[in-house]
């Protein structure tokens, strides 16, 4: 390793130290940059109760912790046990259609949200939908 220091390298020093900037801090930069943009969320085989729960809480807690996007995997509903029950609807009883209504309806959780919407096939298709949160206040 060379000894010599560049006049160069002498200036940009006594420049650096003239300014007395303060140092950013990498740590906290580094963190912004993992802010995790999505999350994903497998609800098969939940009952209708829980899985209301779940996307409740999901959405709150994802917001304060600034996830843009949620991936909610509810699967088609072609193995559910609804047509096996007469006094439940084949349609509203499976989570595919129940969760984005419950949320719709539910005027808390839907000013979190800018957008729910059909998933693209890589992540599910017709068996999963987005949900776009907003912006946390600061």
């Amino acid at each position: 390793m060379s000894e010599k220091i560049s006049n160069k390298d002498k200036k940009d020093w006594e420049d650096f130290l003239s300014k007395k900037e303060p140092l950013q801090d990498k740590e906290s930069i580094n963190l912004k940059k993992n802010i995790i943009k999505s999350k994903y969320y497998d609800f098969h085989g939940f009952s209708l109760e829980k899985a209301n729960k779940l996307i409740n809480k999901l959405i709150k807690d994802s917001y304060k912790i600034g996830v843009k996007k949620l991936i909610i995997v509810t699967g088609k509903g072609i193995h559910s046990d609804n047509e096996k029950n007469p006094y439940t609807s084949k349609d509203l009883g499976i989570l595919k259609y129940s969760l984005p209504d419950y949320i719709q309806n539910n005027p808390e959780l839907m000013e979190l949200i800018t957008e729910i919407k059909d998933a693209e096939i890589e992540d599910g298709g017709s068996g999963a939908f987005y949900i776009f949160l907003k912006k946390l206040k600061s």
